[in-house]
């Protein structure tokens, strides 16, 4: 008979203070550890980053690759699998859809990775990306990477669209004051604030039913001025929309 466990401790509990998984809290947390890694991640190394035993992890991650979402290489290695993105693909299928022609366009036509980011709690996570077809060197931003709302132009622009309630329910930590420049110029700019030497150009992306959204660009470095870059991520936000009316 498998040995039973009340949950204990402020961990037993959401944020509303019902009871949870924890079981199901480490597997999900395990999901965006491997997300976050740029690659296939040992055991030991899930463990440490999850903060566990050895031997925990491993049924986690058995149970998780019983399922497709995780597999392992011939050295054991753990990566994210194909059931991934097939899961993925359900996350805001009319965003994604939408957005994904207008991502490509901006993408080529400026050379940069372009990406939209939708609003996850405190955290900002890009939604779909596409990277440019021609370009000297590239910038990954891969579905899925998530950073603090606080940080980054796509965090500045989502900060443009929330209400006075929403802040609430937020906290203020995470409150930038360029967001009121965003509402008189209609972008936001950053420069070495989510990854060190990348500048970020973001619009705000209001879609309807969906959590706020942002529309933006990466790179390493443009003679384009942020103005004519944010000018296109305007016109591409409003085609977007238009599409999810």
């Amino acid at each position: 008979m498998s040995e039973q466990r009340k949950p204990s401790g402020p961990s037993a509990n959401g944020p509303n203070g019902a009871p949870h998984s924890q079981t199901l809290s480490r597997g999900i947390r395990v999901l965006e550890i491997l997300a976050d890694a740029d690659e296939a991640l040992t055991i030991a190394d899930v463990a440490a980053a999850l903060g566990v035993h050895r031997s925990i992890a491993y049924r986690i991650l058995r149970t998780l690759e019983d399922h497709g979402v995780v597999i392992r290489d011939a050295a054991g290695a753990v990566r994210l699998g194909p059931r991934m993105a097939a899961l993925a693909r359900g996350v805001s299928r009319g965003l994604q859809a939408a957005a994904l022609p207008e991502l490509t366009s901006v993408a080529n036509e400026l050379g940069m990775t372009a990406f939209v980011t939708v609003l996850d709690r405190a955290e900002v996570v890009t939604l779909v990306s596409v990277e440019p077809r021609q370009a000297h060197a590239t910038v990954a931003q891969r579905p899925g990477t998530r950073h603090p709302l606080g940080r980054g132009a796509p965090g500045i622009a989502i900060q443009s669209l929330l209400t006075a309630t929403q802040w609430v329910d937020l906290g203020e930590g995470a409150r930038r004051g360029e967001a009121a420049d965003v509402r008189a110029r209609g972008f936001a700019t950053s420069h070495d604030e989510v990854i060190p030497g990348l500048a970020s150009v973001a619009v705000p992306l209001v879609v309807p039913g969906e959590a706020p959204a942002a529309l933006a660009v990466v790179y390493l470095g443009t003679g384009q001025s942020d103005a004519a870059i944010g000018a296109r991520l305007v016109t591409a936000a409003a085609v977007i929309a238009a599409d999810l009316r």
